[in-house]
């Protein structure tokens, strides 16, 4: 087990990566302790809980509501949870983002912990202290910065994925190399079969790399004001996508990736031919790199976007592989990338 740290003002958190589930009791030192996760995750790991508390949500993007931080905040009353308990998420990104939105918010604030149980979990959603619900079906627009004091990273939890949702997650994988390692990058385009087939020495060091990146990243600028905008690379054209097209949230990433890929290629900050690469890689994770797409509706999606800023978005384009930038660009702007992905 290694472990890494973000220092953050709304608090410390320690990154345990290779520390197994069934080790999760030491790690919680209050009396009162309470586990969130979901039936399917349940269901696989339930027989590794520790004898605590569990409640039980529903599973996805259907449960990331308001609605389901409220059923939570009923199951803190009956439990009779107070400001000396904790509370552990198990399971995926949802489970992690709405758990903490709610221990984050219940009684001003509770100490809470993260076993992320998909690729997707423990390479970004579990990692940085952003929790949060999605409104009115946009993403994320409800939410907290608030730092768990741990999230355990299990790889073993990674051997009962579906194949498309460890695909999901080395889209975060891939990102996280775009933006800030090219080393990374050029790991994943040499191992990409022993990346999918979960070989234990690919995986781990996969893992631990994107993680040291994000809590570098993390630990200097926690609240998103400009460093971490980065992490942000192919999450504008994503989350409009996603909402428009109901696609995985990876998948959008992907085609996210591709259209600001192209578009710094058009403003001659990235060669055409890393651009390229960067689709190549894509492909051989089998996430897809061209869609249909109304793209009316995803203009729409696109001006509520919370990183929008009147006519302009803070947009993440790419100077080369493992170096990236943020510039606002007017929203119509945005409609040549979106050209890219047809």
């Amino acid at each position: 087990m290694r472990s890494l740290r973000i220092e953050g003002a709304s608090g410390r958190s320690t990154i345990m990566v290779g520390e197994p589930l069934e080790r999760l009791d030491s790690h919680c030192d209050a009396t009162r302790k309470v586990i969130i996760t979901d039936k399917s995750v349940r269901a696989l790991y339930g027989a590794l809980f520790p004898p605590w508390e569990v409640i039980e949500i529903g599973i996805g993007e259907r449960s990331k509501t308001l609605a389901t931080v409220n059923s939570i905040y009923e199951a803190f009353l009956r439990h009779k949870v107070d400001r000396s308990s904790f509370v552990v998420a198990v399971g995926g990104g949802l489970v992690c983002d709405v758990a903490g939105y709610a221990a984050s918010t219940y009684l001003r604030g509770l100490r809470f912990g993260f076993v992320p149980t998909t690729l997707l979990a423990q390479v970004d959603a579990s990692v940085g202290g952003k929790n949060g619900v999605n409104f009115k079906g946009y993403k994320n627009l409800v939410g907290t910065f608030t730092q768990p004091q741990f999230v355990l990273c299990d790889f073993a939890l990674l051997k009962t994925l579906p194949e498309p949702e460890l695909k999901n997650g080395f889209a975060e994988v891939i990102k996280t190399a775009v933006v800030g390692d090219a080393q990374l990058f050029s790991f994943l385009e040499a191992t990409w079969k022993g990346a999918l087939s979960l070989e234990p020495d690919v995986i781990e060091r996969i893992i631990y790399d994107c993680l040291a990146l994000k809590c570098r990243i993390v630990s200097l600028d926690e609240k998103e004001k400009g460093e971490r905008r980065k992490l942000n690379f192919g999450h504008t054209v994503g989350h409009a996508l996603e909402k428009v097209n109901h696609l995985r949230h990876g998948e959008a990433v992907s085609l996210g990736m591709v259209a600001a890929a192209r578009l710094s290629a058009r403003r001659g900050l990235l060669s055409r031919n890393d651009a390229g690469r960067i689709e190549a890689l894509l492909s051989k994770f089998e996430l897809p790199v061209r869609t249909h797409m109304d793209a009316n509706l995803v203009r729409d999606a696109l001006r509520r976007d919370k990183k929008r800023e009147n006519e302009e978005i803070h947009f993440v384009l790419l100077d080369g592989i493992g170096n990236a930038r943020v510039m606002p660009i007017g929203i119509h702007e945005l409609d040549e990338a979106l050209n890219d992905l047809r």
